[in-house]
């Protein structure tokens, strides 16, 4: 069997002396789309960010590439192809759409994605280049947070509720651009609300409760999960 892209075990995190995370497990292999389903606090984003090392304390296993990052700093967990999307977006008011995308440094000697790449995938970037990067509509900014990511050549991509609050025409983009970067070979970890717009994209579905995976399951078992789904997720 191949290495997993990422492999989580027993991952256990803080927020000082808060518990968060009580014994994550799971693995996602290379060029798959994996959603992280739950309520509010049940320990999605955390997920992410322990991931990283952005959590207080953290022990248990996370494998990137077969390679372990549990005792690793955040920066040289994201030099391993590690990228990371949160919900706030992180863009910079001062820095023009152009220069917010051009911010982080590469990954790896050969780069990421190229502008000209990007500005085909997201046409507002390149009409909206020289405008400041806040005064994007929030769909842009999603749009440029992404972006921003894949200039750095990362293939493993966390995204945070990148579907929040947005009017549907965007999400319905967005949908589009994690379908198009699976297809690029991309792997990509996402925490969605919104169960509409993770549905029809996701290959495998993980069900957090109180900090843990209670529930995997693949696209084609969905239907027979979606009435708990509803429930659970209010949908």
């Amino acid at each position: 069997m191949s290495t997993p892209m990422l492999e989580v075990r027993a991952l256990h995190a803080w927020y000082g002396e808060s518990h968060v995370l009580h014994g994550v497990d799971f693995h996602v292999d290379a060029g798959e789309v994996v959603t992280l389903l739950g309520r509010n606090g049940a320990g999605r984003t955390s997920t992410l960010r322990a991931i990283l090392g952005l959590t207080g304390a953290r022990k248990g296993s996370v494998r990137v590439r077969g390679q372990e990052t549990i005792g690793l700093p955040t920066y040289r967990i994201a030099r391993l192809g590690v990228g990371y999307c949160p919900e706030e977006r992180g863009i910079f008011s001062s820095l023009s759409t152009h220069e917010n995308l051009l911010l982080p440094p590469p990954l790896t000697p050969r780069g990421g994605m190229s502008v000209e790449r990007i500005h085909a995938m997201f046409p507002n970037l390149r009409e909206r280049a020289a405008s400041p990067g806040t005064r994007l509509s929030g769909g842009e900014q999603q749009m440029l947070a992404v972006a921003r990511i894949l200039r750095t050549g990362a293939k493993l991509l966390l995204l945070d509720e990148i579907s929040e609050g947005l009017a549907p025409v965007i999400v319905e983009k967005l949908a589009e651009m994690v379908l198009a970067l699976r297809d690029q070979g991309f792997t990509v970890v996402m925490v969605e609300q919104n169960f509409r717009f993770a549905a029809p994209l996701a290959d495998r579905f993980l069900v957090m409760e109180h900090g843990r995976i209670t529930q995997a399951f693949s696209q084609s078992e969905l239907p027979a999960h979606e009435k708990q789904l509803q429930q659970l997720l209010g949908v």
